[in-house]
């Protein structure tokens, strides 16, 4: 999963890298056909072009605003955004996997438990992916303790696979406030560079201060687009280690009535 990260991480800042070469060679190959152009020919030049012109993309209109935004800043906000998706997509496939329905397996373990057969009863635990199927074999290696040593193995080993659910939750929390912070960060610093055009130009007409002011809001923008995308992403995660957690309650408690069972038949 490591090599995951750095894969997703590689990749996001050099597609930004990417963005921001091509948008520079676009810059300067524009006053470039400007010059190309004689005078006579503007008035003809303007009315073609306006007869030929297709509606921007939105991946061009987005590459335009990832720089109006100032460069820099706008690739601090992409980062947490490309961070956050990796450990979005880690925790998705992992949860994915773990979500395994074991009623069929339950009732297999059961079945072999009133046969008296503890060996095939761990086979199938063993043999079932999930951390259901993990908490069943830890109680399946004590069944002959007792009941209560039974149950205080299962509710260990449970908090345990309750811990490897929510790993990593807590970087995409951080993700999430970092966004906005960075966003707030190019607004800070896009007002600073407002109220400097106007020292420097001794007057405060719109057209001084737009750059700074386009820069502070279009950073701010983008923080806040980051956020909500792995907001989204983070409760659906939420959502599902809810749902597996509570597969595992209702999973250990049928299988604690099959060892009390089994413990009451044998007479441990």
């Amino acid at each position: 999963m490591k090599k995951l990260f750095a894969i997703f991480a590689i990749l996001g800042l050099m597609s930004v890298g990417l963005q921001s070469v091509l948008l520079a060679q676009d810059a300067d190959a524009q006053p470039a056909s400007e010059q190309v152009a004689p005078p006579a020919a503007q008035d003809e030049v303007a009315s073609t072009t306006t007869a030929v012109e297709e509606p921007t993309g939105f991946h061009k209109a987005l590459k335009i605003k990832f720089i109006e935004g100032n460069a820099f800043f706008m690739s601090l906000v992409a980062i947490p955004l490309i961070l956050g998706l990796a450990f979005c997509l880690e925790r998705i496939i992992y949860l994915s996997l773990a979500d395994a329905h074991v009623e069929g397996m339950l009732d297999e373990i059961g079945q072999a438990l009133d046969r008296g057969d503890v060996e095939g009863a761990k086979s199938l635990a063993r043999d079932t992916r999930g951390p259901i199927a993990s908490i069943v074999y830890q109680g399946l290696l004590r069944i002959d303790q007792g009941a209560e040593v039974v149950e205080r193995s299962v509710v260990s080993y449970g908090g345990v696979q309750a811990g490897l659910l929510e790993r990593n939750l807590s970087w995409i929390t951080l993700f999430i406030a970092m966004a906005p912070s960075l966003g707030f960060l190019g607004t800070v610093i896009g007002m600073v560079q407002a109220f400097d055009d106007i020292q420097r130009a001794g007057d405060i007409s719109p057209t001084i201060v737009a750059g700074g002011m386009k820069v502070a809001l279009i950073t701010t923008i983008g923080g806040l687009i980051v956020a909500l995308i792995l907001q989204l992403f983070y409760n659906y995660i939420l959502n599902k280690v809810e749902t597996i957690l509570n597969k595992m309650e209702d999973s250990s408690i049928t299988f604690l009535d099959h060892v009390i069972r089994y413990n009451v038949k044998h007479k441990i």
